[in-house]
């Protein structure tokens, strides 16, 4: 996105407790669990939230042994689910569970073998994007949403706002002018809480204790509004009101809206799956051109087929901004990155534990936690190696 003049950009994040995230929590809860003991496991799990149920479906190849049950059970807990009323209890709620192992078909494809590289689990593009409007090279209207429902989580786990509960959701409007950032004009807030707490109390704190803890007020526009639970009450939620399912909320888990996605969702999906793995390699790559200085801002779109190492296709979209012409950095690109499934998975070292921190909160640009794919380490080689460009 590269547009001059003035104009108002928007984008929306969901909190921990929020039915969609709780299933992408549980999925990749079950993932690390799996990793902890066989990193090489093949895993495709996805969860359903519906009051008091929760179901664990998918396909799983593992030497692992896990109780799921128990598994979800310390997930909800974690997250603060100790009351029917939100619709699940960690303690009470119902567990189903569905699984079978992966299509041998499948896994002919994407199993190191005889010599054979590794290919993708599956179709399909694969889109990565950064800019430098902030320091963590994400756009901001993103990055605000996700640190505020962070936030919500913070002050209700520590006892700063103990009538909250889990479900939640923000949305952040940012007024740019010729592609900068300007201010914050619009902040909506969705904070479930227990209904014990009057309104203009509950959206004084809101702002007060979350929206001007987040929001430096040297951006927030003179007549900034406030939308906070906006209908006027927010008691009944989570899945009490609403159903949650694995892979449901992939806007959120990106960029906001900013550049294009592809078609799959992240969340119970082992790195074999590219539309995980690849992402996270295409962020990365981006991320590097961007700290490099080689572009303002960068999307990357990576093309895979099932049971192929190579990329079927690899683009660089500078939008105009590159300081070299975007051959140039695609050819950089080609030259210092692997983008076969092998490569991404050992370059980022993809095949461990680290999955649950992503399922809320973003999975990119945080600051909170150490995601390998947003290592910047490349950024030199990249800086160096256009310069040798620009003297030929």
């Amino acid at each position: 996105m590269n547009r001059t003049g003035k104009y108002l950009f928007t984008s929306e994040s969901v909190g921990e407790g929020h039915p969609d995230k709780v299933a992408d929590q549980i999925s990749d809860s079950v993932l690390d669990a799996i990793f902890s003991q066989d990193p090489k496991a093949h895993v495709d799990c996805e969860t359903l939230v519906m009051q008091g149920t929760v179901m664990i479906t998918g396909q799983i190849t593992t030497k692992a042994s896990i109780n799921i049950p128990n598994i979800v059970r310390g997930t909800l807990k974690d997250i603060g689910f100790d009351n029917a009323k939100d619709g699940l209890d960690w303690e009470t709620c119902g567990i189903l569970v569905s699984l079978t192992e992966q299509s041998p078909d499948i896994a002919m494809g994407v199993q190191e073998s005889n010599g054979k590289e590794q290919g993708a689990g599956d179709q399909g593009m694969v889109f990565g994007y950064a800019s430098n409007e902030t320091k963590e090279l994400m756009p901001l209207p993103i990055l605000l949403a996700h640190r505020l429902v962070k936030r919500l989580a913070t002050v209700r786990h520590d006892g700063t706002m103990p009538y909250l509960r889990p479900d939640c959701k923000s949305q952040v409007t940012v007024e740019y002018e010729n592609g900068k950032p300007k201010c914050v004009k619009t902040v909506v807030i969705a904070a479930q809480n227990n209904g014990s707490v009057e309104d203009s109390v509950l959206k004084k704190q809101i702002i007060d204790q979350v929206i001007k803890k987040i929001i430096p007020a040297n951006m927030l526009a003179a007549d900034v509004n406030y939308v906070i639970n906006g209908t006027g009450r927010f008691v009944i939620g989570g899945t009490l009101a609403d159903s949650g399912l694995t892979g449901r909320k992939i806007i959120v888990d990106t960029y906001g809206g900013v550049g294009a996605h592809g078609g799959g969702c992240f969340s119970g999906k082992d790195p074999s799956k590219v539309d995980r793995s690849g992402c996270y390699m295409a962020r990365y790559i981006a991320k590097n051109i961007v700290a490099a200085g080689l572009a303002d801002q960068c999307q990357v779109q990576i093309s895979y087929a099932i049971g192929v190492a190579k990329p079927i296709s690899v683009l660089v979209d500078t939008n105009g901004t590159g300081k070299i012409p975007d051959e140039q950095i695609l050819d950089l690109v080609q030259k210092n990155f692997d983008m076969t499934p092998y490569g991404i998975i050992t370059t980022l070292n993809l095949r461990r534990p680290i999955y649950k921190k992503t399922a809320a909160f973003g999975h990119f640009g945080r600051d909170d936690v150490e995601f390998p794919w947003e290592r910047c380490d490349k950024a030199e080689i990249l800086k160096k190696a256009a310069a040798e460009y620009k003297k030929a």
